[in-house]
């Protein structure tokens, strides 16, 4: 399918009234025909993986035409100096993480990168890095310990970042680092004690807000339980 085939579609899908909540959200919605993610996701099925496709979409600067292209490009045909393109062109933390959790972290270079965008200035690309801890964590099923292990020092450096997409994405690495298993639970936690001390009330933020989870009954049941 051509991409102008693919943004008629887009188009014909779209929902003005899901364009007017967006931005209650947060999300970006300027350039948005107000396609639901379910509806992108079928559409994604139906294209199926498509590299070529992918970066026409992106190109477009359309905002459901970008989470589409994060959903059907092929993650072993993703380039560093396209990632460095799109981080550099992120203008929504749904777009973010979309492209983090769909895409970024099953490519050969996110450990690197998420290593690398942590230390970055710009409030999405900072974001993308700690975006992309929280989805190595969940979805990287192989990776050894050492690798979250080795994260933890960034994660206490951005977390006295004041901005809100910064610090929820910090906090979010953390858990998720935090659910692995007991041993990263327990670095996890220790990660949050040194962040209490700190003074900063987003590290305090960020901290308190991880420790009630990862110290909840319900997840060291779980823990244990593995």
């Amino acid at each position: 399918m051509e991409v102008n085939d693919v943004v008629d579609r887009l188009r014909l899908t779209g929902d003005p009234r899901a364009v007017e909540g967006m931005a209650r959200f947060g999300i970006q919605s300027s350039n948005s025909f107000g396609v639901s993610v379910p509806k992108l996701r079928t559409l994604a099925r139906e294209l199926g993986h498509d590299h070529h496709l992918a970066l026409k979409l992106w190109e477009t600067g359309l905002h459901d035409a970008r989470l589409l292209a994060t959903m059907i490009d092929d993650p072993q045909q993703v380039t560093i100096p396209q990632m460095e393109k799109w981080v550099r062109e992120f203008d929504s933390w749904d777009v973010v993480d979309g492209c983090c959790g769909n895409l970024f972290d099953k490519t050969p270079f996110a450990v690197a990168k998420a290593r690398e965008w942590c230390r970055r200035e710009a409030e999405y690309e900072k974001r993308a890095g700690f975006v992309l801890i929280a989805e190595l964590a969940v979805h990287d099923k192989n990776a050894k310990d050492q690798v979250f292990l080795d994260f933890l020092p960034s994660i206490i450096n951005g977390a006295s970042d004041k901005r809100n997409f910064v610090k929820k994405a910090v906090n979010w690495s953390l858990r998720q680092i935090g659910k692995r298993n007991l041993k990263l639970n327990k670095a996890a936690v220790s990660t949050a004690l040194k962040m209490q001390k700190m003074e900063s009330g987003s590290a305090k933020w960020v901290a308190a807000d991880a420790l009630r989870e990862l110290k909840s009954p319900q997840v060291q049941k779980r823990l244990r339980g593995t």
